[in-house]
Formats: C-alpha cells, sequence, structure tokens
C-alpha cells in the first residue's frame, strides 16, 4: 500500500520542476538607464518555436531604448518548454 504513492509523487514533482538562470551578455560603456526592454523566444519540446524574435533589437524597440548599456539573457525550463529572454537596459 505504501508503495501506491511514489508514483504520484513522482510525477507531481515532474509537473511543477523548473529552473532558470540569468547571464550577462555584453555591455557598452553608455550610462545605466532607467528603461528595460525584453524579448522572447519559447520553443516546446526543444524544436518547436512560439515566439521566434529574441534579437537584442527587439528588446530594444520594446522597451523604447535607443542607447542600449547591458544585455542580459534569461533562460527558463520548465518540463517541456524553453523560454529564452534577452533583456536589454539602458536609455
Amino acid at each position: 500500500m505504501k508503495y501506491t504513492f511514489y508514483p504520484a509523487i513522482l510525477a507531481m514533482a515532474v509537473f511543477v520542476s523548473s529552473c532558470s538562470f540569468t547571464m550577462p551578455l555584453a555591455a557598452t560603456s553608455n550610462p545605466i538607464g532607467d528603461k528595460v526592454g525584453r524579448s522572447s523566444i519559447v520553443t516546446w519540446f526543444g524544436i518547436f518555436p512560439v515566439k521566434t524574435d529574441a534579437s537584442i533589437q527587439a528588446a530594444a524597440k520594446n522597451g523604447g531604448i535607443t542607447k542600449i548599456s547591458t544585455v542580459d539573457v534569461e533562460v527558463s525550463y520548465r518540463l517541456l518548454r524553453q523560454k529564452r529572454t534577452t533583456i536589454v537596459t539602458g536609455s
């Protein structure tokens, strides 16, 4: 009877598991501004892209940034989905 719950616990652990990390990509000599822009790409099973524009240019446009200070990349994994976000700061 006690072994009946192990598959259920394992299934719950898989469904709620995730991993996320952010790493710097580039920096310029421009002063750090108060604007932040983001652009993302989401893939399912590692091969099916849903949103396909995670460029630095798209992130700057989304944040209204004309002078880029820093560029970071955030990657998050959840079960079968991967999301890669480009984060641009500047003025």
